[in-house]
């Protein structure tokens, strides 16, 4: 391979090191524009040339959408998370059974493998959820979703919480959806909490699954 051309595949991977950090530090939220070509050429120092491959390259990955003559924009937080909102798409049926294999697993496991620390942090985010539920519904979304994330963090298996860390977007955006539709305190999620608590393995699988069970039970049937 020639030089220039080794030096410049080395200049594209760091400019997309660099959009990637952007995105996941939140500093480009999902759903939002990024600046334009021009000024992130000037802002990296780089070709504009550097920036088109690199954001060509985040967009095939699904981490950004190219949209023709309005721009380019935060589809997700990573290549996972973009791969798994192609899957799911939006059918809410696929999103709540992939989330039902995943959760319930992982809280079982959370049972198990949770400590102290772990508990502590469930209770915290549960409580918050719980106090933003009247309030603030998309700060309500976020609190939710970070909950469910918090019990895959306690399970202790690290391939099982990048898995779900790359559903985050589909989750929370199935989260706005069910709990749009829902009263308020209808969904509660203080069992599945007090049973990982007590290391009740069955218990904690048998409340991760419950509540999503219903939701995929209310929806229509596939014809």
């Amino acid at each position: 391979m020639p030089l220039a051309t080794t030096r410049r595949t080395g200049l594209v991977e760091q400019v997309i090191g660099q959009l990637r950090q952007s995105v996941l530090s939140g500093e480009w939220p999902v759903g939002t524009r990024i600046p334009n070509e021009p000024t992130l050429s000037e802002a990296l120092g780089v070709g504009r040339n550097t920036v088109r491959e690199a954001v060509r390259a985040l967009a095939h990955g699904g981490i950004l959408e190219v949209r023709q003559g309005d721009g380019t924009y935060v589809r997700a937080t990573s290549e996972v998370s973009g791969a798994l909102r192609r899957l799911c798409g939006s059918e809410l049926r696929e999103v709540l059974q992939v989330r039902r294999c995943l959760e319930v697993e992982g809280a079982r496991l959370a049972a198990a493998a949770r400590t102290d620390e772990d508990v502590a942090v469930l209770r915290r985010l549960l409580q918050r959820r719980d106090e933003l539920e009247l309030e603030d519904h998309p700060a309500f979304v976020e609190a939710d979703a970070a909950l469910h994330f918090a019990v895959m963090q306690a399970s202790g298996n690290t391939v099982l919480t990048e898995l779900y860390r790359g559903l985050t977007e589909v989750v929370a955006a199935s989260v706005a959806t069910t709990s749009a539709s829902h009263e308020p305190r209808e969904i509660r999620h203080s069992g599945l909490v007090d049973a990982i608590a007590a290391q009740d393995v069955e218990a904690a699988g048998r409340e991760a699954g419950g509540f999503l069970d219903e939701l995929i039970e209310e929806l229509p049937s596939r014809r």
